[in-house]
């Protein structure tokens, strides 16, 4: 007997929906697919594993929604703007209007505790931009009426377990519920589970990359006007203690913390943990293990240290660890480093992120019919993923998807078929913009071939 693998006998699932366009993850780029491909008219399946909506965004905490322009132009428009704006007129959400989108020093002390200004900028002060931070519940609270409004079935609870396929066409996915196996099956899938969980049981090719793992988490009772006077009245004393945070937390970005739309709430993107694999068991368990040990040990020296932490407390350690690169897809075309940074414009392009492009290829699973990829786990080396690969782009990159589904279905065609003007037609009807028109920095590549 081989004890270290066993053989599973034949088994059956019961089929509980069938529609147009199935999306598989409902975090953000897979919530974008699922209404953009709704609003198309087309009927659809949301499947998401977590009982909530909202991926990373929500369930991870990564409560900055950034890389969304290229200098003064506002780029990433379409459904992420639409949850922006929604989210903020029930106060979940802030951004700087645009007239206080500048570089100077006033702006960036008014705005860059939010988390909002160009990350990626060399000067300092870093330029104020268009960016948002929100609450998770609030993303929960609109995502969850956007695609009510939209009427998309979606099934929650329902973890993705197998591709029904027919020949190398794929034709339905099963999914493991407490209810048993369920079978949903669908003219179109989209992949918008991050890791790239359907494209690989289906037979697609691809590349497992590694990025780091974090365990956001939230801190309230902070005293956030005393915390930032420190900051900027007391800068020597302030980087001392803040060297002593990040050491303990070990490893964080420049800002360990940042504001909420909740007073006296602030979220902790941190800590970082290296050498870690985001699909693997034991290193997801170490992950979480290992996080939470260095969050109680940095908490308990800004209690004792910092001004404006004296009488904090942990809220909440984000329910999702944060996964920033997994698998990654090998598409009909591979985005490069070279293309994101030399901000390379496609013929086939179909979606944009702060200035750079997204071809259609890079979303078509090499060898599969019937799939369309949205995501971070799009196909791109590693490390141009590493520099595209937020929330934004990847919404932008679901609508796009959701809306070539849409198109597919309802013409009865296969997805290199469904033309790219059409795409982009149809995502500037939703008040998108997919990238289709280059902007002045561009790289223009004639063709898509």
């Amino acid at each position: 007997m081989n004890t270290d693998r066993i053989t599973e006998g034949p088994g059956e699932a019961k089929v509980v929906a069938r529609s147009d366009v199935v999306v598989v993850g409902g975090g953000p780029a897979g919530f974008a697919a699922a209404v953009a491909a709704r609003r198309e008219g087309a009927s659809v399946t949301l499947i998401e594993r977590y009982p909530y909506l909202g991926g990373l965004a929500a369930g991870g905490m990564v409560l900055v929604l950034d890389d969304m322009h290229n200098g003064e132009e506002v780029t990433t428009t379409g459904l992420c703007m639409e949850m922006i704006e929604r989210m903020a007129r029930v106060d979940a959400c802030v951004f700087p209007p645009v007239a206080e989108r500048l570089g100077t020093v006033e702006m960036h002390r008014k705005w860059a505790s939010w988390g909002l200004f160009d990350f990626r900028a060399q000067s300092k002060p870093q330029p104020i931009v268009m960016a948002a931070a929100f609450d998770p519940d609030g993303w929960k609270r609109v995502s969850n009426e956007m695609i009510a409004e939209a009427g998309v079935d979606v099934r929650l609870n329902s973890w993705f377990s197998r591709a029904v396929m027919d020949g190398n066409r794929i034709t339905g996915v099963i999914c493991e519920t407490k209810a048993g196996r369920q079978a949903i099956m669908g003219q179109v899938v989209v992949d918008a589970t991050g890791d790239l969980d359907v494209a690989v049981a289906a037979g697609s090719p691809f590349v497992h990359g590694s990025y780091m793992l974090t365990t956001v988490f939230r801190l309230g009772g902070v005293d956030t006007e005393a915390a930032e006077r420190f900051r900027w009245e007391e800068p020597e004393r302030f980087a001392v203690l803040d060297k002593q945070a990040k050491k303990i937390i070990g490893g964080s970005w420049d800002r360990w913390w940042l504001k909420t739309p909740l007073p006296g709430v602030v979220w902790c993107n941190c800590p970082h943990m290296t050498g870690l694999d985001g699909i693997s068991v034991e290193d997801s368990t170490r992950a979480d293990f290992e996080g939470r040990k260095r969050i109680y040990a940095m908490v308990n020296f800004i209690r004792a240290n910092m001004p404006g932490f004296a009488g904090c407390y942990v809220i909440d350690v984000a329910p999702q660890l944060g996964v920033r690169q997994t698998r990654l897809l090998v598409g009909d075309y591979v985005v490069t480093k070279d293309d994101v940074m030399n901000r390379v414009h496609f013929a086939d392009t179909v979606a944009r992120g702060r200035d750079y492009y997204t071809p259609y290829r890079s979303m078509l699973p090499k060898g599969l019919d019937g799939m369309v990829v949205a995501g971070r786990h799009y196909s791109a080396t590693e490390s141009a993923q590493k520099n595209s690969r937020e929330i934004p782009p990847c919404m932008a990159m679901g609508q796009s998807a959701g809306i070539a589904a849409a198109i597919a279905a309802h013409r009865g065609i296969g997805l290199r078929s469904v033309p790219v003007a059409d795409i982009c037609a149809r995502v500037r009807a939703q008040g998108g913009d997919p990238g289709d028109v280059p902007s002045a920095n561009a790289t223009i590549l004639e063709t898509a071939a």
